[in-house]
């Protein structure tokens, strides 16, 4: 086994006009005086990043890293979830992630998709250029809006949708393998891969990709429902990722699931700040440690009632009380006695 690196922090949702969110330089110097020892870039944040660049210089790439470094910093995974979203969008979604995109890009959905898929291939390559082996992402989504079947779906809807969509993320997944780097996407609502039955059927379409990866982030299964400590026993080598995000799911006599459109404070499942919603996080890192999992524990914060800045000095200290400082021997190494084959031979009655 082997100690979960951490603390990190994800800047995308800190990133802001005035400092010090306002550049690579300052955000990392604020991350590292509340105790983190990583960071996560939004790829799609010219302020931490030129990802063109990264993918096509060295040099500009280890800038990057020197500019991380110097505040005591490691970079742990860089992120596409918004470039990701466009490989694939039903039109029904057109308008609503368009401003996902360049502005040049917007109302064209053929070159949108060109341009978020050529996002992802730099994004392989920097990740390479940047030493890093993990890279995060969303699927995007063409057959969500028929997640609930009605009108019902009509027969082989599915099976067409998931062929499309690998069809689109295989050469992706491809260059991410040339490069080394895993391909973790993050479970989420809004996307095809949204639980566990969604990501097999993507596996199944993609041959069992072998960088076709998870980011794992409980959050999304409480506000589902679903079992996520048990997803860690059935995914555990895929997750290559782990979001620390928690949140809370209390369903009453007028909502449920579903939040009945209400904003996030009102819904009955909302995010909240660690260690203040339903996660379960010391079963979930022990899951994690016995398991070997050797990646980073990386805060991503979202709440809908602390302020950021306290969310993020309260996450460092939570999630490093959380990591488990992984045995190098049996607790029970004091009562041993010594064995050897005759030994045993003789305790089992074996002549």
């Amino acid at each position: 086994m082997t100690n979960i690196k951490g603390p990190g922090i994800f800047l995308a949702q800190f990133m802001g006009d005035t400092a010090p969110f306002n550049s690579l330089a300052s955000i990392c110097k604020w991350a590292a005086s509340l105790g983190f020892k990583g960071v996560q870039i939004p790829s799609w944040d010219a302020r931490c990043i030129d990802l063109q660049k990264a993918a096509e210089s060295k040099t500009y790439a280890d800038e990057i890293k020197g500019i991380v470094a110097a505040a005591g910093l490691e970079i742990t995974e860089l992120s596409t979830h918004l470039q990701g979203q466009l490989v694939a969008v039903n039109p029904a979604y057109d308008a609503l992630f368009d401003g996902f995109a360049p502005e040049g890009l917007r109302g064209n959905p053929s070159a949108r998709t060109e341009w978020a898929v050529q996002q992802l291939k730099y994004a392989a390559k920097a990740s390479q250029n940047l030493g890093l082996n993990a890279h995060a992402t969303f699927s995007g989504a063409l057959l969500w809006q028929t997640v609930y079947p009605w009108p019902q779906r009509p027969a082989g809807l599915v099976e067409t949708g998931f062929t499309e969509l690998a069809k689109r993320w295989l050469p992706i997944l491809n260059v991410f393998d040339e490069n080394g780097v895993d391909l973790c996407y993050e479970i989420h609502p809004g996307e095809d891969l949204h639980d566990g039955v969604t990501y097999e059927l993507f596996l199944d379409k993609v041959n069992n990709h072998t960088r076709a990866c998870l980011l794992y982030d409980p959050s999304h299964f409480v506000l589902q429902c679903l079992d996520y400590k048990a997803y860690i026993d059935h995914y555990h080598e895929r997750i290559k990722m782990f979001h620390v995000k928690d949140a809370e799911f209390n369903p009453t006599g007028k909502q449920g699931v579903y939040g009945g459109y209400q904003g996030w404070v009102e819904r009955a499942g909302r995010f909240r700040s660690l260690g203040d919603g339903q996660v379960d996080f010391k079963t979930i890192f022990s899951k994690l440690a016995q398991y070997n999992y050797t990646g980073w524990a990386v805060m991503e914060w979202e709440c809908a009632l602390k302020h950021p800045e306290t969310g993020a000095a309260e996450g460092a200290p939570f999630i490093q009380q959380h990591i488990i400082r992984v045995t190098d021997k049996t607790f029970d190494d004091f009562a041993g006695t010594g064995s050897d084959e005759n030994f045993n031979k003789k305790i089992l009655g074996i002549n």
